[in-house]
């Protein structure tokens, strides 16, 4: 079922702590951005269909990136995508935004998300795993 737009950036407002959902906007748009580039085939086309529309339209058509960014490096590149954002507060808008997608997406999809990443971004999305 696919969320509507408030209620996805009324979470992700609510879990960044984001005094307006401009801000929430701004976030999920660079972090599903950046998550886009990293999922590929029908696990990316399937979150997508459980993301709002305009959000859907950012996975599908992601940032390019030449390789995997490890968790620690997707942080610093969602730093460097949102004006004045620090490693810090850029570690708060992932996990806002993606613990956000992780609801959406439901275990089952969630479990493929995290076989097409890189090992520690269970943490980014709240769903840590068991090693």
């Amino acid at each position: 079922m696919t969320l509507r737009r408030e209620a996805f950036l009324d979470q992700v407002k609510e879990r960044g702590d984001y005094k307006d959902v401009q801000e929430a906007d701004r976030a999920a748009r660079v972090v599903l951005a950046l998550l886009g580039a990293h999922l590929v085939g029908g696990v990316r086309a399937e979150l997508a269909a459980r993301l709002p529309e305009a959000f859907s339209l950012i996975l599908l058509n992601p940032l390019q990136s030449a390789e995997p960014l490890s968790p620690e490096r997707f942080v610093r590149a969602t730093a460097a995508w949102i004006e004045g954002a620090t490693e810090a507060t850029a570690a708060w808008d992932v996990s806002a935004v993606l613990s956000t997608a992780a609801d959406a997406a439901g275990e089952a999809l969630m479990q493929q998300i995290l076989l097409q990443l890189p090992a520690g971004y269970d943490l980014l999305f709240g769903r840590p795993q068991r090693t």
